[in-house]
């Protein structure tokens, strides 16, 4: 006789609402294109991609290198914190790689995923290895929000209009933090009050230890800037001749959205907030599509050498199974497999 587990509902209800939230991000991002190629046509996107020059990229690519080792340092320095430090010379081919998975799969965020999975296995610790890289993204988007809202307060720009969005997304976040704090056990055996001890001692020894926040402060700034760097690059590349100063709050306004995680590989955010705030500024919403679409390419171009360390990787680990040159590499993990190995 058979005993059903009792916890087997629960786990088909977790199992389909996965496969649900999953479908409706990848539905989001491609709702708000359809909308953009509906509303402006698809001259925006192809005219965009045409204007793509071998100097734009080079320039992309340039300053990808260092926010890429700036990132990686960051995550070096959670990761330390957490008990499961990684040498740089592991740490930035991770992060190409990890970028360039980003660009390509779903979500925008498998390669991160993928990036915490293997060094938890090198560390043995997977639980580790993923918080720190929740952890060590979390730190940047932190940042990169704190930046935004100085920018909004102090420059001169028609998007002060959005600073009562801004900073009632930053009272919301602060709100739930605290609430979650109060109404979470701080002692006991419940799962809450583990998962509350544990981000507790995380922030503690991976965030706020004083060899590593000035740090992640500073690796965090210089990513914000080497982004809004790229998005500036994009918009004179799409045919803008809207001054650096006028266009800056636009693109840190842009580059926040691209954190939504409704998108198709980072396509569809981002497309819809360069759109809304480039019309908001009088400077057209198609131009802000022609914009967002060469930022987009320019990045793709940029993540090129996480490519390379991937194919680099899957050689090495073929040969090592098969014990002679040109065996198959073993196959990319599925985005669900992914997911699930985070979960897990």
């Amino acid at each position: 006789m058979t005993t059903r587990r009792t916890d087997e509902p629960d786990t088909t209800r977790a199992t389909h609402s996965r496969a649900v939230w999953r479908s409706a991000r990848l539905l989001g991002g491609a709702a708000i294109l359809s909308v953009l190629v509906w509303r402006l046509g698809a001259g925006p996107f192809v005219d965009a991609v045409r204007r793509v020059d071998g100097w734009s990229a080079a320039a992309a690519a340039g300053i990808a290198a260092l926010t890429t080792v700036c990132c990686a340092w960051r995550w070096s320095l959670v990761a330390r914190g957490l008990g499961v430090g990684l040498p740089m010379r592991t740490a930035v081919p991770a992060y190409y790689r990890s970028q360039f998975l980003n660009t390509t799969l779903p979500g925008g965020v498998l390669g991160d995923v993928h990036r915490g999975v293997r060094h938890g296995r090198e560390v043995g610790d997977r639980s580790r290895g993923l918080r720190a890289v929740a952890w060590e993204r979390s730190a940047g988007q932190v940042v990169q929000l704190v930046l935004v809202t100085t920018v909004l307060l102090l420059a001169p720009s028609p998007m002060r209009a959005s600073m009562p969005v801004v900073a009632a997304a930053i009272v919301a976040a602060g709100a739930g933090v605290v609430l979650l704090g109060r109404t979470l056990p701080a002692r006991g055996s419940s799962r809450w009050g583990r998962n509350l001890r544990t981000a507790t001692a995380d922030v503690r020894n991976g965030l706020l230890a004083p060899r590593a926040w000035p740090g992640i402060v500073l690796a965090s700034a210089v990513v914000v800037a080497g982004h809004a760097a790229t998005f500036l690059i994009a918009a004179r590349t799409a045919g803008s001749t809207a001054s650096p100063a006028r266009m800056l709050p636009l693109a840190l306004l842009v580059l926040l959205a691209m954190g939504i995680p409704t998108n198709i590989a980072g396509w569809g955010p981002r497309e819809g907030a360069a759109a809304w705030v480039f019309a908001m500024a009088g400077l057209g919403a198609d131009q802000g599509v022609a914009t967002a679409v060469v930022y987009g390419v320019l990045v793709f171009v940029a993540s090129l050498p996480g490519a390379v360390v991937l194919v680099a990787a899957w050689l090495r680990r073929g040969s090592r199974a098969d014990g002679r040159p040109g065996s198959s590499p073993p196959p990319v993990p599925s985005p669900a497999v992914l997911e699930g190995a985070a979960r897990g």
